[in-house]
């Protein structure tokens, strides 16, 4: 079997792995708004409101990649559009990246953001072939 064979048979994994994560942080960030703030999301000031917005995008995410992970139609649909999303999160992120407290936090969001975008543009582009 090919790294290219291996690698297509991972995609329904990787679809899990995705799903579930965004589940779990669209859940903590509507159940805990306080507590997702103040471990990963201390950028300014703090609105639940807009807090649970992001949770509704996040819980969408996750139950389209946990489809997708069973339809091989929506495979390249879904990780193409959680490329775009991951890579202008990570744009948002290197325009605040001095914002964050404590300013660590600020460089790590967007190296650990712009390495998710690359790893699911890669997957899109295993998932286009």
């Amino acid at each position: 079997m090919t790294a290219r064979e291996r690698t297509r048979r991972a995609l329904p994994a990787a679809l899990m792995i995705l799903g579930v994560s965004q589940l779990a942080l669209g859940l903590w960030m509507a159940i805990s708004p306080g507590s997702f703030y103040d471990a990963l999301g201390p950028f300014g000031d703090r609105n639940d409101h807009y807090l649970a917005d992001v949770a509704t995008f996040c819980l969408a995410l996750g139950a389209v990649a946990l489809v997708a992970a069973r339809r091989p139609a929506w495979r390249l649909p879904v990780l193409a559009f959680a490329a775009i999303q991951y890579t202008l999160h990570a744009v948002n992120h290197l325009v605040d990246i001095g914002e964050g407290d404590p300013a660590w936090i600020g460089p790590f969001d967007f190296v650990t953001l712009a390495l998710t975008a690359a790893g699911l543009a890669w997957l899109a582009e295993v998932a286009r072939r």
